[in-house]
């Protein structure tokens, strides 16, 4: 599995810790999008899409299975949020 394309939009938005939203493309065929770049108390880290339950929790909607491939994610889009405008 390859990351071929990562897309960040940055957000500025005062007292928010919402700092983007990057869209990932796996092996030119399989995107995932509305992946969140959020400022914590030990700097950036992402959060993947989640849709909110009946009891009112989050659950990922997708999300890597492993700690590599979670890295390759977030240093991949945390490389384009840097590179965004």
């Amino acid at each position: 599995m390859q990351i071929t394309s990562v897309s960040v939009r940055k957000i500025e938005k005062e007292g928010s810790r919402m700092k983007g939203i990057a869209s990932v493309l796996i092996d030119d065929s399989f995107a995932i999008h509305d992946i969140r770049i959020i400022e914590g108390d030990n700097g950036l880290f992402i959060a993947m899409p989640s849709r909110k339950t009946a009891t009112g929790g989050y659950r990922d909607i997708a999300h890597p299975i492993n700690p590599d491939v979670r890295k390759m994610f977030e240093d991949a889009i945390l490389k384009g949020y840097a590179e965004a405008e």
